[in-house]
């Protein structure tokens, strides 16, 4: 993982043309997009932050500081858009050798965040959070502590204490970085049945069967699907036919696509693909995996290659085929997200403490570029959310 400060203030620049998205895709609300950015904290970033996204051209407000906390390093949006979850990416909490997960109540008008309360993430380093589709539980993946856990969340929005919490254990080839478990990502199905946390230290996608009700894990069968010794797999995405999911692997700069077994939770691998051009030598990890709303297309995050990676894909196979690459105008890019119309990606860079907005062309899936930069200090994770009615 990379801890990187950078300096930036705040600002936000120029503007473009709309363009009509493909067709089958609905036309984006014309109200904006509210975009919370989580950060890693110091002289240049005091939390969380928000700005907002027009649809129409893609450019963004200047951000403000929605609320203050400690390395808000991802963060996840309640089904209900009420409520904000982060987590607090630190390896002591209360004394205690472990991380935080904070609850938020978003404020309808402007969006601002009010801290309900905070939690124990049950190990040190989270790194990673979803709320389930039924928005009753927080899951949490702790980098550090080589763990999981289920927070869940009460009807006013605050998170109780752990209902379940689960210790990974192993190896894996790479003595500096594979030394024991450091799970990267935890992510759910549509059917909010099981959940998919990538580990980097066991080289493995644990799957865990999971009750919503209950906020339950427990391992599946098989428990873990096994990417190459010494890939190290950080994030994961499903497909939105459900048939097929990637992950990203940061060690080895490859997307592992597997096909999927929506009724068994089992994941079978289709292929591994690097996310570098041919010939490149650098320095290089990934980071972020995002499959668009079309299902057509997916990209991967490189750090050190400072570029987003381009990929299509398969309907019938769901294999990926290379399409490119496009630089994110920054460096060390980490997460991004594309607006629910396909239209545009916002690309954070760490390094640079940027995030840039890139067009998205939707037959080819190319990227280019819209001149629209927003400068938040080191930028970690973005969100976009319709704001509550």
């Amino acid at each position: 993982m990379t801890f990187t400060k950078c300096t930036a203030g705040v600002l936000a620049v120029s503007t473009m043309l709309a363009f009509d998205f493909a067709a089958g895709l609905h036309a984006a609300d014309d109200a904006p997009l509210r975009v919370y950015i989580g950060t890693y904290t110091g002289e240049a970033s005091k939390g969380i932050y928000v700005s907002r996204l027009n649809p129409s051209t893609g450019e963004l407000s200047l951000a403000e500081v929605a609320a203050e906390v400690k390395n808000p390093s991802f963060l996840a949006i309640h089904p209900s858009t009420k409520f904000l979850y982060a987590v607090s990416e630190v390896s002591d909490a209360g004394g205690k050798p472990t991380g935080a997960v904070a609850a938020f109540a978003i404020d309808r008008e402007t969006g601002k965040l009010q801290l309900l309360n905070q939690q124990s993430s049950q190990g040190a380093g989270p790194c990673h959070l979803n709320v389930d589709r039924a928005g009753k539980n927080v899951l949490v993946a702790n980098y550090g502590g080589g763990s999981c856990a289920v927070l869940p969340i009460a009807a006013d929005g605050r998170l109780g204490e752990a209902t379940a919490a689960i210790q990974h254990k192993g190896k894996s080839v790479n003595r500096e970085r594979q030394e024991g478990p450091h799970a990267h990502s935890i992510n759910l199905d549509a059917a909010n049945r099981f959940a998919f946390v990538a580990d980097l230290g066991l080289d493995e996608v644990l799957v865990y069967r999971f009750d919503s009700a209950k906020g339950s894990l427990s391992p599946n069968d098989p428990p873990a699907a096994k990417v190459a010794p010494g890939a190290g797999p950080r994030h994961f995405a499903l497909h939105p036919s459900g048939k097929y999911a990637y992950v990203i692997n940061e060690m080895a700069s490859t997307v592992t696509g597997f096909s999927y077994d929506a009724d068994r939770g089992t994941l079978q691998e289709l292929q591994s693909i690097t996310t570098l051009p041919a010939g490149f030598s650098g320095n290089t990890s990934t980071a972020e995996v995002v499959v668009h709303p079309s299902g057509k297309f997916l990209y991967g995050s490189n750090r050190g290659h400072d570029s987003l990676a381009i990929f299509t894909i398969n309907a019938a196979t769901g294999k990926l085929t290379a399409a490119g690459h496009q630089p994110t105008g920054g460096k060390t890019p980490r997460n991004f997200a594309i607006d629910p119309s396909g239209k545009w990606l916002l690309a954070e860079n760490q390094g640079s403490g940027t995030i840039v907005v890139l067009r998205i062309d939707p037959e080819t899936g190319s990227l280019s570029e819209t001149g629209h930069v927003l400068k938040v200090g080191s930028p970690v994770c973005v969100r976009m959310v319709k704001p509550a009615t």
